[in-house]
Parts: C-alpha cells; sequence; structure tokens
C-alpha cells in the first residue's frame, strides 16, 4: 500500500524521512497513473527498507505541485535529505518507467551505507 501524503504532512514523511523516498505526483483522472500504480507497488516490494514510496494528488496538493514545477503527470521524485535526486517525467509507458526504477534500485542496492574502511585511497582526475 502506497502511503498518501498531503502538504500538511510532506515535511515530515518527505523531507524529514532517515531514507530515500520516491514520490508519485498523481491525479484521479490520470490514465497512465493507474497503469503505472501496479509497477511502483512491484518497485517498492522488492526494495522493501531501502526507499519510500508515498503518493501525492496533485490536485488536492497544488502548493506542491507548484513548488515542485509538475509539467505532467505521472511525475516520479526520489528525494533524500530533503534534495531531489532523480526526476522522472514524460515516459511513454510502463516499460520506460520500469527501466528507470531499475536503474534507482540498483544504485540504492550497490551502494554502501557505511564505510568501515579507514584506508584513504588517492583517486586522480585523468582526462580522455
Amino acid at each position: 500500500m502506497v502511503l498518501s501524503v498531503s502538504e500538511r504532512t510532506f515535511t515530515q514523511e518527505v523531507l524529514e524521512s532517515p531514507i530515500p523516498v520516491l514520490v508519485n505526483f498523481e491525479a484521479p483522472w490520470c490514465g497512465l497513473c493507474r497503469i503505472i500504480h501496479p509497477l511502483l507497488l512491484q518497485f517498492q516490494a522488492q526494495c522493501g527498507e531501502e526507499i519510500k514510496l508515498v503518493g501525492v494528488n496533485a490536485d488536492q496538493n497544488f502548493k506542491l505541485s507548484t513548488t515542485y514545477r509538475l509539467k505532467s503527470l505521472p511525475t516520479l521524485l526520489l528525494i533524500e535529505n530533503g534534495t531531489i535526486r532523480h526526476r522522472l517525467e514524460s515516459f511513454r509507458g510502463r516499460e520506460d518507467l520500469r527501466l528507470a526504477l531499475e536503474e534507482i534500485k540498483a544504485s540504492y542496492s550497490s551502494c554502501p551505507k557505511i564505510y568501515k574502511s579507514s584506508k584513504t585511497v588517492d583517486l586522480e582526475y585523468r582526462s580522455a
């Protein structure tokens, strides 16, 4: 189940969340929003506790829609520590979205959250 957030609960549930949050801006009249919903639920089940999924009704939360400059629905924002890390909009269908979600999932499950090594690595910039 997707947690529904509003302008009143957005700061607490999204911006102050200790884990990254995928925010789905949608509307009841949006056909593509309904089509992608099962894919988002599957994404949520696969990510478990690594990424939180919330939904925002764009029509009922106009300030949020304006703040995040929504151009189309659905629009998905991955927000971590109050900052937008990924913005998914204008995708053409389920397959576009599935590929984008796979990329997000891979970037969070492959990155270690805790660095246990005290070794310092010297990285040097090389131009091609």
